[in-house]
């Protein structure tokens, strides 16, 4: 078995082309599972890349145990709804162990769902409902906990609005929050995925901030003064985010607007931060700041 021989599901996505370009950069060898009929120019990147492709059906068992073959460790960067998350993973699990694969890192990349109560955020469900199932699995297993994705500060993440030059918070405007840019949760992933001694979960996070110091940041980086908004405490948000899921529940949406209420909810409520961190596992890793971000957004 080649100790540097990685399987990845999700290549073709944003987070897991970053992770396939990481993994190729530290001299992994790569298999990337893209379905049938995948975007053609995502593949001929993998491909350019250097990574070998693996086309499979992903409801075959038998597909997918072949292309795990040999690899010291599985990736998933799958995303979707539970079909996906929960189904398809689980497939991807047996695929692994039939394969004698020793190690599965699934696809998590969230913020600390372990220490949330069940039925808080439906997303997060999913993944606490396929722990059961990888825990339960004679494999070594790592999830990689990196808090909410640094990027979505500048346009996704409804917390810096800058055309008001306001920073939205909920409850408490000195409860810190983590964040992580992709590109940084991919490289840790890299890493993660060729060293053979990780722990079950691996916690990190570029910059941890309130919602006061990202009114600052947003002030000194854009050079407007951004002051804090404060849209009600977390009784409310609960609340707001009842309606909107009576009102619209888009149960086959993975992103529906009440979703993103229930990450506010569990990122201001202080119940999912990162603790302890393990950003100092990988010497070569360099954190991005939320400011970095900031300051990169504010030049386009």
């Amino acid at each position: 078995m080649d100790n540097k021989l990685i399987v990845l599901a999700g290549a073709t996505g944003n987070l897991g082309g970053r992770i396939a370009r990481a993994l190729l950069q530290r001299g992994a060898g790569l298999i990337a599972l893209v379905r049938y009929g995948s975007a053609p120019g995502k593949v001929d990147e993998l491909r350019t890349l250097g990574a070998t492709i693996a086309e499979v059906d992903f409801s075959s068992l038998a597909a997918l145990t072949s292309a795990c073959s040999g690899a010291s460790c599985v990736i998933s960067a799958l995303s979707g709804l539970r079909e996906v998350i929960v189904e398809s993973q689980t497939l991807l699990l047996n695929a692994a162990l039939k394969a004698g694969v020793p190690r599965f890192i699934p696809s998590d990349y969230c913020i600390d769902f372990t220490k949330l109560p069940p039925g808080t955020n439906r997303n997060l469900d999913w993944r606490r409902e396929f722990r059961e199932r990888v825990d339960g699995a004679p494999l070594a297993a790592t999830s990689i906990l990196n808090g909410a994705f640094a990027d979505m500060l500048t346009g996704q993440a409804p917390i810096i609005l800058f055309k008001w030059k306001r920073v939205l918070y909920w409850e408490d405007a000195d409860q810190r929050m983590d964040f992580t840019t992709i590109d940084d949760t991919a490289a840790f992933t890299a890493a993660a995925a060729l060293d053979s001694a990780t722990p079950r979960f691996l916690r990190i996070a570029g910059d941890q901030l309130n919602a006061r110091e990202l009114a600052s940041a947003a002030s000194e980086v854009t050079g407007h003064t951004f002051r804090l908004f404060r849209a009600g405490g977390l009784g409310r948000l609960q609340t707001v985010i009842k309606v909107a899921r009576a009102v619209f529940p888009a149960s086959t949406a993975l992103y529906p607007p009440w979703q993103g209420m229930q990450y506010l909810h569990n990122m201001f409520s202080g119940q999912a931060i990162l603790d302890p961190l393990d950003n100092d596992r990988y010497p070569r890793m360099h954190w991005t700041t939320v400011r970095d971000v900031l300051a990169e957004g504010n030049t386009r």
